[in-house]
């Protein structure tokens, strides 16, 4: 059994941290304004298959081990499966039915379920700070995907008499961008079984491998003309979402994550959304309505309080021992306490009483 590595720190490590999820959004933009000229599922494909291959050569010209035995495959199929397949397949097809910065939103509520799973498989608590963050993210993300007249019927006490149309909700895309997300949040915890059997890097390239090749298969049995309308920039845009989208951000974002706290980690994924929205807003004008900025404030609010929440603990932990101040002196208290007293009141009663 191959024992995870501990990485050592990378230069630019706080960039590096953030970098996946910069390229995460911007594809996103990019797989958008593609939509057009090709078919979700060979898009999702080839976002995944050669970008896998990209990771493999980078972990053997960095001397990477490859997987060995049975465990170490079996695992890597699973988290292919998962985090590849039915990730990036609820992707591509979400992503017809909705904006690039809306359904990044909705594929971005995962941090509350990698939290959840963390506590329950790895007792990683987060504290109330932790918490509050994410409860305060989930409000943010809401702000931003759901239907303004929602949000708004909530806040005015009106929902019930608001006109409702779930099916117009799921047939956005919205229900396949959630689905995705839960997907994401599986893979993001199977990836802590993967690196016990094997390297992080190499793994991940693998599982971007096995799980593409069925996304292919699928776009051979239900698709046509899946790459002849493609022009030179829609290439461009294909190979940004493979090499920055898929290849650099799996393989930074799955490094950091077979080691550091993945409730950490993982509550940067709200910044996903807020690239998103910004570079759909200047390149597919999609334009953010005001409980859809406030809805960006409070992501950027949550992650801060996620991030900082050990600091944050022990900063409020601190202050509340220096202003404690304990209402019951114990035994040994009391007797020093009384001692001092008598000793005092000797004091005063002979500065009060002299010697005659």
């Amino acid at each position: 059994m191959q024992q995870p590595q501990t990485p050592a720190k990378l230069p630019f490590q706080p960039l590096l941290l953030i970098a996946p999820f910069f390229f995460w959004g911007t594809a996103m933009v990019a797989m958008k304004g593609l939509l057009p000229q090709t078919t979700p599922f060979f898009m999702a494909g080839v976002r995944l298959v050669p970008a896998g291959v990209l990771v493999i050569l980078a972990g053997i010209l960095s001397g990477r081990p490859q997987p060995k035995g049975w465990q170490a495959w079996l695992w890597i199929s699973i988290f292919g499966l998962v985090d590849a397949t039915l990730f990036q397949g609820f992707l591509a097809q979400g992503l017809v039915r909705t904006g690039a910065g809306l359904g990044s939103v909705m594929i971005d509520s995962q941090p509350l379920a990698v939290a959840i799973l963390s506590l329950w498989l790895f007792q990683e608590t987060i504290g109330f700070w932790g918490w509050l963050g994410l409860a305060i993210g989930i409000i943010g993300i809401s702000f931003i995907g759901l239907p303004d007249d929602w949000i708004l019927g909530l806040l005015n006490s009106e929902l019930l008499t608001t006109s409702i149309d779930i099916s117009q909700l799921f047939n956005s895309g919205q229900l396949l961008m959630l689905l995705a997300a839960l997907s994401m949040a599986v893979g993001t915890v199977l990836v802590r079984w993967v690196c016990r059997y094997a390297d992080p890097v190499v793994g991940t390239g693998w599982h971007m491998i096995i799980g593409g090749l069925p996304l292919f298969g699928l776009s051979a049995i239900s698709e046509t003309q899946q790459w002849q309308n493609i022009d030179l920039s829609g290439w461009v845009a294909m190979g940004y979402s493979t090499v920055f989208g898929s290849a650099i951000s799996y393989g930074l974002f799955f490094y950091f994550a077979s080691s550091g706290s993945l409730t950490s980690l993982s509550s940067l994924t709200f910044l996903t959304p807020v690239f998103a929205l910004l570079f759909g807003n200047f390149f597919l004008q999609e334009v953010l309505s005001p409980l859809q900025s406030l809805g960006v404030c409070l992501t950027l609010v949550s992650i801060y309080l996620v991030n900082q929440r050990e600091t944050l603990a022990e900063k409020f932990k601190l202050k509340g021992s220096q202003d404690f101040t304990p209402s019951e002196p114990t035994q040994a208290n009391s007797l020093e306490l009384s001692v001092e007293i008598h000793e005092v009141e000797t004091s005063q009663s002979a500065s009060l009483h002299p010697k005659m």
